[in-house]
């Protein structure tokens, strides 16, 4: 997979055959992966399939396996109770809870353990398909400011961002809210964060399931796994936060600082490396979706 994506990351500077014969990669297979990699996964369909029976009735949310593995094959669609699992997990439409003879309440922990979906593929083919999250912290004169921001791969675009003096769950599930409540972001859509408590946390899966979105998660100290995140983090240091001795202003001033420089420069005005022409993320996004409205 990351031998792959090296190749498309250097495709445009050098012949595909040439690093195909330095890398442990065929041609054929490289175009293969490159081909299969923007179709939806098997389980991808199935969960859009679930979410559409979910969503015939607000009381349907008490569907378990064995229920939606009904409901299914009432539409045609037979899988096995192992696939409906995965698929509901990756979406976190699983209950939580099972009771046990004795009545206490035990979590089925292996099925909701999050996956690594994306695998350090940070790159998406449209937007608001493959998002970013995490938290970041900045020293001020009157306490600390948590930053949670919502990085779209598509084009490098911070979509939503969130700042508050403390890092409980919370936080984190305003950020994606938020950006519910201002993108129209469609069913299936990977929100990727590090394994943080406030990402594992009951309520925050809750709240990606109601949003029918699928949860993706960094291994355990695995930092690699969020690296453009990171980076992003490391760009907002750099270029604003450590010019400036934020111990010294309060933290108002320095969310003032943090939100002006996300949405006034880096977003709209910044020239970037990731996307072509060096188009800021918000007015790549803005360009492509005029041209796929033209087409």
């Amino acid at each position: 997979m990351f031998a792959y994506i090296q190749l498309r990351a250097g495709e445009k500077k050098f012949s595909v055959r040439s690093m195909c014969a330095s890398l442990p990669v065929s041609e054929s297979g490289f175009y293969k992966w490159k081909r299969n990699r923007s179709r939806p996964k098997a389980w991808q369909g199935l969960l859009a399939e679930i979410h559409k029976i979910l969503d015939e009735d607000k009381e349907n949310k008490n569907y378990g396996v064995e229920r939606m593995m009904i409901a299914l094959e009432q539409r045609g669609i037979r899988r096995s109770f192992s696939t409906v699992k995965r698929a509901m997990a990756r979406g976190n439409l699983l209950h939580g809870d099972r009771r046990s003879p004795d009545g206490l309440t035990k979590a089925d922990k292996e099925a909701l353990k999050p996956q690594n979906i994306i695998r350090q593929d940070f790159t998406a083919e449209a937007p608001l398909r493959k998002l970013l999250t995490d938290i970041t912290q900045i020293p001020c004169k009157d306490g600390r400011l948590y930053v949670s921001p919502l990085l779209d791969c598509y084009n490098g675009e911070i979509i939503s961002l969130v700042m508050d003096t403390n890092m409980r769950k919370e936080l984190c599930i305003r950020t994606i809210t938020e950006a519910y409540k201002k993108f129209d972001i469609q069913s299936g859509a990977i929100i990727h964060s590090d394994s943080g408590s406030q990402y594992t946390s009951g309520e925050y899966r809750k709240t990606l399931g109601q949003l029918h979105a699928v949860q993706s998660m960094s291994g355990v100290g695995k930092c690699w796994d969020n690296s453009r995140m990171e980076s992003w983090f490391a760009t907002l240091k750099k270029e604003k936060i450590y010019q400036l001795d934020t111990t010294k202003l309060t933290v108002e001033e320095v969310k003032t600082i943090v939100w002006r420089y996300t949405f006034a420069y880096y977003n709209t005005k910044r020239v970037t490396t990731v996307n072509p022409g060096g188009l800021p993320p918000a007015v790549y996004r803005e360009k492509t979706a005029s041209v796929n409205a033209a087409a």
